[in-house]
């Protein structure tokens, strides 16, 4: 519970003929009363009107200025320090005809709510605060963390040959790992270099819940645990039996469970491999929506374990809802941060259980949030809202890249947008690539109802590894989601978007479904690089002559990178010496890659983001940085040349704005 509430001035909404914050009812507090704080601005007169509903009333109590309050036919000089009584039935109004502003507090209350408060039990204050047809808004912190098998859900966990391949062989192997040895997790996840390793970050008390867990998976997942073993069985097929001859007579031998749902193929060295109709494994049975799920609770904090090696466990002050993430309840329940609705309809469309309510009315709030103003800027403004998201707006459209929205609400150390500061309709999402980092579904199924279309790379490889992003957006309910292919450009009425090739930072596997994107507006150009590694420049070379110089480039620069097996390990096929592995990483430009791109397309102002550094990543990068890092050594030179050839030059971190004309020049 708060236990100090700041205002905001210029949170003040105008009822009653004066600008007023409703402060009580107030969430946690046990009260007979609800109150405001009041402005009657001078020369104005508030609303004359009588309490409702009958036998209401009120108490006024003076802070600044004076005002004259009319009660009946009665008028009164209320002045800083005085109290004014309301009877019930009463016309009142307040009139200011004085230099100043007159504030005041006033608190008012009735029979009902006189009669319930000695009824009511300080534990009973959450579960009968709000009745069936009470407007309430959801709050701005709280967390609505979508799960699939109790697990944090990302792109890998849908996607079903890649979800089947990650629970065995990520998830089960994380929960037998613990339950042979839950000492080593606990002391792992104390040790800062262990820091997103397979640990699970769970007390050694909850081993009886992680074997429930183990056991619900394999019985909850049986057909994809099956998936999983035919996929190795199919390509131990085809390394034995197909030697370069035709490869129809392999397809009587392909497993049952795969029957239907693949093509064999060779490439141009007569090696052997397959191909998924992904959209036919969508529509079967190893698409289960039933294992989808949302865990939800208000936080004060961005601290959370690392999320793809810990499920969520016996969580008694979290909420849990068995939901398919294309459910239109979620919708609802989200467009109440800005929007109220009647809670007993949203706890009606959430199948909320009385067994649940008292976690459930913790979520809303009747205080009125901040408002969003619309953008009306004839200039460019670019937001950063954290790692890799970018929120580009004009007048007339807004983009935002690659979700990944901190929650508000609560006291932090790093300033930072939310998602109040995000437009009531956001035109278009950029996703650059398929990584967690990247795609988040807990920022973007809240945002699905504000979002018009979702643009993705394109893949129609049908591997393994490169699922595509369309049918995913599609089967999780979005439904207006564009594929765009390298160097292609889809154009607007005062702006455009081209795709651009993303190459490196995906381990030397062969992904389609990652693009940087290049947006223009009128002679103004900015260029998303993302994680791309420039590990050829010619590439580059080729692409400016298309491009020409830009004016604002954002680059990736975490130039370590974990490891192939941290990400993708699940779905080798074969082992991987350490050695190899080692050199096959998760990685950004360093300082020479970088400076061949700024060298090249010779931007007047150099960015460097998708760091993962802000507190509320860390669950999902679990990246800390140190001064002696090697992407922060890395990116201050990047830093450091820019400026000394008269290139704007900065690392974000937290938030960031920047305004800019259209025609190339900087304003702010």
């Amino acid at each position: 519970m708060e236990l100090i509430k700041k205002i905001n001035w210029n949170d003040l909404q105008h009822e009653y003929g004066l600008d007023g914050k409703r402060l009580l009812p107030w969430d946690g507090l046990s009260a007979p009363f609800a109150g405001a704080y009041c402005v009657v601005k001078t020369g104005t007169t508030s609303l004359n009107h009588v309490n409702t509903p009958d036998g209401e009333e009120e108490l006024f109590i003076g802070i600044s200025g004076k005002a004259n309050l009319r009660i009946g036919d009665k008028t009164f000089l209320i002045e800083k320090g005085d109290t004014a009584f309301i009877p019930a039935g009463q016309a009142h109004d307040v009139e200011n005809p004085f230099d100043e502003d007159f504030h005041f507090f006033t608190i008012w209350w009735n029979e009902q709510t006189v009669q319930q408060f000695p009824h009511k039990k300080p534990e009973d204050n959450m579960s009968t605060q709000f009745n069936d047809t009470q407007l309430v808004y959801l709050k701005s912190n709280v967390v609505i963390e979508p799960l699939i098998d109790k697990w944090y859900a990302w792109a890998h966990l849908v996607s079903p040959a890649t979800a089947a391949m990650n629970i065995v062989h990520r998830h089960l192997e994380v929960l037998d790992s613990f339950i042979l040895a839950p000492h080593v997790h606990a002391e792992a996840v104390q040790n800062p270099q262990m820091r997103g390793g397979p640990f699970m970050d769970i007390p050694e008390e909850k081993l009886e819940a992680v074997k429930k867990l183990k056991e619900e998976t394999l019985v909850s997942r049986k057909k994809m645990i099956g998936l999983a073993a035919a996929i190795r069985q199919l390509d131990k097929l085809l390394h034995e039996k197909a030697t370069g001859a035709s490869l129809e007579p392999l397809y009587e031998q392909v497993p049952d469970m795969l029957k239907g749902y693949v093509e064999l193929f060779y490439d141009l060295r007569n090696r052997p491999s397959f191909r998924f109709f992904e959209h036919l494994l969508f529509k079967s049975e190893y698409y289960d929506t039933s294992s989808q799920s949302f865990c939800l609770w208000v936080t004060n904090n961005d601290s959370r374990p690392f999320c793809l090696s810990t499920p969520r466990i016996g969580d008694d002050d979290k909420l849990y809802i068995n939901m398919p993430f294309a459910d239109p309840a979620i919708d609802a329940l989200s467009r109440m941060k800005r929007i109220p609705g009647k809670y007993g309809d949203i706890r009606s469309m959430m199948k909320i259980t009385p067994e649940q309510e008292h976690l459930f009315q913790a979520l809303f709030t009747t205080e009125v949030p901040t408002t969003y103003k619309k953008y009306e800027n004839d200039k460019i403004r670019m937001r950063y809202l954290g790692h890799a998201c970018i929120l580009v707006e004009t007048r007339d459209v807004s983009f935002l890249v690659d979700p990944l929205i901190s929650y508000y609400g609560y006291e932090h150390e790093v300033d930072r947008y939310s998602d109040f500061d995000l437009p009531d309709e956001i035109d278009y999402v950029l996703i650059t690539h398929n990584h967690q980092d990247h795609i988040l579904f807990e920022t973007l199924i809240p945002l699905r109802h504000r979002i018009k279309n979702i643009i993705v790379p394109s893949s129609t490889s049908g591997s393994l590894q490169d699922p595509n992003l369309k049918l995913m957006f599609n089967n999780v309910g979005f439904k207006n989601v564009i594929e765009i292919d390298m160097m292609e450009t889809i154009q607007f009425e005062d702006c455009s978007i081209t795709g651009v090739p993303f190459v490196g930072e995906h381990c030397d596997i062969g992904i389609e479904a990652k693009t940087c994107y290049h947006i223009r507006s009128g002679e103004f150009s900015v260029m998303f690089m993302a994680d791309s590694c420039n590990m050829e420049s010619r590439l580059y070379d080729h692409v400016h002559k298309e491009l020409g110089d830009i004016d604002v480039m954002f680059l990736g620069m975490e130039c370590d990178g974990a490891p192939l097996s941290w990400l993708y390990g699940p779905l080798l096929l074969e082992p991987l010496s350490r050695d190899k592995d080692l050199t096959r990483r998760l990685a950004g430009s360093n300082f020479k890659k970088g400076k061949q791109l700024v060298d090249l397309f010779n931007p007047r102002e150099l960015y460097v983001y998708a760091m993962g550094q802000e507190p509320w990543v860390e669950f999902i990068t679990s990246v800390k940085y140190t001064p002696e890092s090697n992407p922060i050594i890395e990116s201050n030179k990047m830093i450091a040349y820019c400026e000394s050839i008269g290139i704007i030059a900065e690392r974000l971190y937290g938030e960031k704005e920047l305004l800019r004309d259209t025609h190339s020049i900087a304003v702010v």
